[in-house]
């Protein structure tokens, strides 16, 4: 019986090699490199007659008409799958996709110990205020070298915004050091977030309680603009500031005030309101900011893994599954209509 293949386009290039080695090992995956460097018709066209979309997740990274929104929805026909590079979908509008019956995957886990690895890294690096250090010795002010003293982290208290899989890592990690791990999720109850290794707290109690304040939450709706003045005063004086997570949970001119006002002792950002920022960010300047271009997740382990988690994700449509990680399960029934719509001529053909 003749099959229709799952055709699935990306963009110039896929997150990493694996995605393409994955695939191969389906049959019933089709794989289309669409080149950016050709006219926007060209590349509108090509993705109509696709099944699957692997679509960059990184916001400023994908050219804004291929962000997937009611418009490009209209423009693909064909859609039943759109799965993002990573664990975050900035690039999705996902209300448009439950309506149009889009099933929206991403690689959630993938890339967890990668970015808790990082902010561990980000919150030793400046509890031991070695930016202020390397800047002195580069300078050649220093002096007193207790004018550099820093803290340990064993023993301190650590507040997680988010309690996911990233969050769930940090927790684990930070048990080495015997912190006391707080955390906020409104997703989650005490006893789950107990079962990984933190004390369930409202925000305001948490920010009030942590020397350390780490935010691994997804950015949406309700998490957009959430730290802003109010939340960086409520924090304690000389606590540390850590985002690994999305640029727009934090707001950057009040951060960058509870710095300048020594209300904070400092703040590792690897996210940004728009990425990668401008040589000339006031935070960049900043001798108590340690900065990264948003690298947390990007290891060679991390990568492989989300980009074989992402072919997955489309060969399991392919096959009739509903695919995993699915960030929208109200589409479910609607997905399965219209993926059975779509391959019923194949399955039938002789």
């Amino acid at each position: 019986m003749e099959t229709t293949r799952f055709r699935v386009g990306y963009l110039e290039r896929p997150m990493h090699q694996a995605f393409l080695d994955t695939v191969a090992r389906h049959p019933a995956l089709e794989v289309l490199r669409i080149p950016l460097d050709q006219p926007e018709a060209a590349i509108g066209a090509a993705l109509a007659g696709c099944h699957g979309y692997y679509a960059r997740a990184s916001r400023d990274e994908l050219p804004r008409p291929w962000h997937v929104t009611p418009g490009l929805l209209r423009r693909m026909p064909s859609l039943l799958v759109v799965a993002s590079y990573g664990a975050g979908y900035d690039t999705i509008d996902v209300e448009a996709c439950t309506e149009a019956g889009v099933a929206v995957v991403n690689q959630a886990g993938g890339n967890a110990e990668g970015v808790a690895e990082h902010a561990l890294g980000m919150i030793l690096t400046l509890l031991k205020r070695v930016p202020e250090a390397q800047a002195a010795l580069r300078a050649g002010t220093v002096g007193r070298r207790d004018l550099l003293m820093g803290r340990e982290l064993a023993g301190r208290t650590v507040g997680l915004i988010g309690l996911g899989h990233v969050g769930t890592r940090m927790a684990q990690l930070l048990g080495a050091f015997g912190c006391r791990v707080l955390a906020t999720d409104p997703l989650l109850d005490a006893a789950t977030c107990a079962a990984r290794g933190a004390c369930k707290m409202e925000l305001a109690a948490l920010l009030a309680e942590s020397d350390v304040v780490s935010v691994h939450c997804p950015l949406n709706g309700t998490t957009r603009g959430m730290l802003g003045a109010a939340a960086f005063a409520a924090m304690r004086p000389g606590a540390v500031f850590v985002s690994t997570a999305r640029g727009g949970i934090h707001d950057e001119a009040a951060l960058l005030a509870a710095l300048e006002a020594g209300h904070l002792a400092g703040a590792g950002l690897d996210v940004w309101e728009r990425e990668p920022p401008s040589p000339e960010h006031p935070l960049l300047a900043h001798p108590a900011v340690l900065a990264t271009p948003h690298t947390a997740g990007v290891t060679g382990e991390s990568r492989e893994r989300v980009g074989r988690m992402a072919a997955e994700a489309f060969a399991a449509a392919a096959a009739g599954q509903l695919p995993p990680r699915l960030v929208n399960p109200a589409v479910a029934a609607r997905f399965a209509a219209r993926r059975d719509a779509a391959l019923a001529p194949a399955r039938g053909a002789a």
